[in-house]
């Protein structure tokens, strides 16, 4: 899919656009109300449900068919509906109020679950006119939007002043150099003009002359547009709305691999989003869908090629202020790689930004209360300032002032029902401007975070291979718990992005449940460390392994087997594994899980929690030729104890360089130069 923008800056053209905007919203409205009282209908009716369910539904109309005869009715029944859609556009709306209404209400999903009775949508929230495909049958056959035009004739139409003459087709100016101008377009896109005259067939007559026909949208070759033939009733002609493309060409070499086939186009929806500098609120783009797959750069494909010859596993913890990912080779041999660790937390300046646009929102949002209370303030009450204000003036013997602004609760009955419905108040244009502005802002600051963690997935992907096992956690209980302390670092959003970049990799991020593994309770040796949410550093008294306790939970996510992929619950830690890989890994296993100090925690004399302590030299500790401790299993006793290191080097606040003892022996190297990601742009 392919987003394209659409000029509608023509005063006509937008009225138009709005119109048909408005009266599909009014049909949705008017479908979802039919099916919000045939399912009422169907569950009041037990005995013909239990009799037959499926003859039940089709008599109350609730399949596609049924809905698209209410969708004629309604258009039928409403005369002026006919001058703004088609019965086509009419019924794929009809059909998509089908699948996503009553559908998923009647019938479960793959987890059992059921969405709730359907509904009837605002104003704001209706963006999305479906179209419907065309006929892959039937040439020249597209029923609502169409797309006409090519690449190249908007390349002519449009060509930059500064472009080389050379450069005639969309392949040429794709090759160009970031930062060449390839078109030049204008603020105000002219609207093409449907062809005309007459266009010869290559047949002739029993004359012996040639046949001609009438030109029409099919044989227009210029500049791209989208145009919609409707009005079935109206004498306003075709709605046209020209498009219009990226000028640089950076984002070039993907319009060929979209726009340059056109019998590769299936179907185009019309969308609109909130735009309070466009004319009328509104910014208009035309999502076209296309038969072919995605797009992805030579780079990418270069960098997801790379990332599936690792022959790496690895695991990811998560949790409210970071993200740890420890990684190994996965036959677990120290010939064959190292280990790498890398933490994601937000950088200074991310959380700078982001209390600056809380404090933003929040100015936004007392805006629209104030702006609300001063349209209505016949629905507040005054608040114990007003009301001791006005009770002092009153001792006095001063006239009563009326209050402008009631800062009071909303006036409510007995029950604390509101008096009168927030949907009925009186509501200014500058309440609806901010209103604009707040949902604009909350859409940029999404799109922008989906592509943080785009950004840091593929750094992620890049460094630790497509194979990653993940604590399957609900992050729906973290919000409850810790609400906006997550927006930061936005755990979910970042799990998800891995786990799609694992697939376009050729891998895959697996999910294993936390009740099965018991990952942060839980040592390399396989004694259970029991820890609270307030104790982030693991300390093993059995092996003296201490670390950061993220960093633990991730490694040992890398040893957990699942019997089921698909199934968290058949997730199982591998014990003996974890066992052989710290006395393989044992120095550089300690040096990657401690190599950074853990945000919040208070060093004691420039030694953080997370260092390795130094071993009591009077206790040699467990040595490989005794007996392993009880639920160890057969394999080797613990690991090595640590050598002397410098104290440069054991988690000192602000030290970057790599300091080692004279005597030491040199560890194995571990990702220390990546463990923060952080996307301070």
């Amino acid at each position: 899919m392919i987003r394209l923008p659409l000029d509608v800056h023509n005063p006509r053209t937008r009225h138009r656009t709005e119109d048909l905007f408005s009266v599909m919203w009014s049909v949705k409205r008017a479908l979802q109300r039919d099916a919000r009282d045939a399912v009422d209908a169907y569950w009041a009716g037990d005995v013909r449900r239990e009799t037959d369910a499926k003859a039940w539904r089709l008599q109350l109309g609730l399949s596609r068919e049924g809905m698209e005869r209410r969708a004629y009715r309604h258009m039928e029944n409403s005369r002026h509906l006919a001058h703004h859609v088609t019965k086509a556009l009419v019924m794929h709306q009809a059909d998509e109020v089908c699948e996503s209404s009553v559908s998923r209400h009647l019938f479960p999903d793959s987890s059992g679950r059921r969405h709730g009775r359907p509904r009837a949508g605002r104003w704001w929230d209706y963006t999305r006119i479906p179209g419907r495909a065309r006929s892959h049958t039937t040439s020249r056959k597209w029923e609502t939007f169409r797309l006409h035009g090519t690449l190249a004739g908007h390349l002519d139409a449009y060509r930059h002043r500064s472009l080389d003459r050379t450069v005639t087709t969309p392949e040429q100016a794709a090759a160009l150099p970031a930062g060449t101008g390839v078109l030049e377009q204008p603020r105000h896109l002219p609207t093409p003009m449907r062809p005309a005259g007459r266009i010869q067939t290559g047949e002739v007559t029993a004359r012996n002359t040639a046949k001609t026909r009438a030109a029409t949208w099919w044989d227009y070759t210029g500049a791209l547009a989208v145009v919609f033939t409707g009005d079935a009733d109206s004498r306003r002609g075709d709605l046209v709305l020209p498009v219009r493309l990226p000028s640089g060409s950076g984002r070039w070499p993907r319009l060929p691999h979209f726009l340059n086939n056109p019998d590769s186009w299936h179907k185009i929806d019309l969308v609109r989003r909130r735009d309070v500098s466009a004319p009328g609120g509104w910014a208009y783009e035309a999502h076209l869908i296309v038969l072919t797959g995605g797009y992805a750069s030579p780079a990418t494909k270069a960098r997801r090629t790379a990332a599936a010859a690792l022959e790496r596993v690895g695991g990811i913890d998560g949790n409210v202020s970071n993200l740890s990912i420890v990684s190994f080779p996965n036959t677990f041999a120290p010939a064959d790689g190292d280990v790498e660790a890398t933490r994601i937390e937000a950088s200074g300046a991310e959380l700078a930004a982001l209390a600056k646009a809380r404090r933003k929102d929040r100015g936004r949002k007392r805006a629209l209360d104030r702006s609300r209370r001063a349209s209505n303030p016949g629905q507040y009450q005054p608040s114990k300032r007003q009301q001791a204000r006005a009770e002092r003036r009153q001792a006095a013997g001063l006239p009563v002032r009326a209050v402008e602004t009631p800062g009071g609760a909303r006036a409510a009955n007995k029950g604390g029902v509101p008096k009168q419905a927030y949907r009925r108040d009186s509501l200014s244009s500058g309440y609806r401007l901010n209103r604009a502005r707040l949902a604009e802002a909350a859409a940029t600051q999404a799109a922008a975070k989906d592509h943080r963690a785009r950004r840091i997935a593929e750094e992620i992907i890049s460094g630790h291979g497509a194979n990653l096992v993940v604590e399957d956690c609900d992050i729906r209980t973290w919000y409850r718990r810790w609400g906006k302390a997550l927006q930061g670092t936005t755990p979910g959003r970042l799990i998800a992005a891995i786990g799609r970049e694992c697939e376009k990799a050729g891998g895959r991020m697996l999910r294993a449940s936390t009740f099965t593994t018991e990952l942060s309770q839980t040592c390399f040796c396989g004694e259970k460390v029991a820890k609270t949410l307030a104790d982030r550093i693991h300390h093993c008294t059995a092996c003296s392994l201490t670390g950061d306790r993220d960093k633990v939970s991730a490694a040992l996510c890398a040893h957990v087997h699942l019997t089921d992929p698909d199934d968290p619950s058949t997730a199982r830690l591998d014990i003996v594994q974890a066992r052989h890989t710290q006395i393989v890994f044992h120095q550089g296993l300690q040096e990657a899980l401690s190599s950074q100090p853990q945000r919040g925690a208070y060093p004691t004399r420039g030694r953080t929690h997370a260092a390795a302590h130094k071993p009591d030299a009077s206790d040699p500790g467990p040595l490989l030729d005794k007996t392993p401790p009880p639920g160890t299993g057969p394999t080797p006793n613990e690991t090595r104890p640590a050598n002397e290191r410098h104290k440069a080097h054991v988690g000192t606040a602000g030290c970057t360089e790599l300091v080692r003892h004279p005597g030491a022996p040199s560890p194995y190297r571990h990702r220390v130069g990546i463990t923060s990601l952080r996307d301070d742009s």
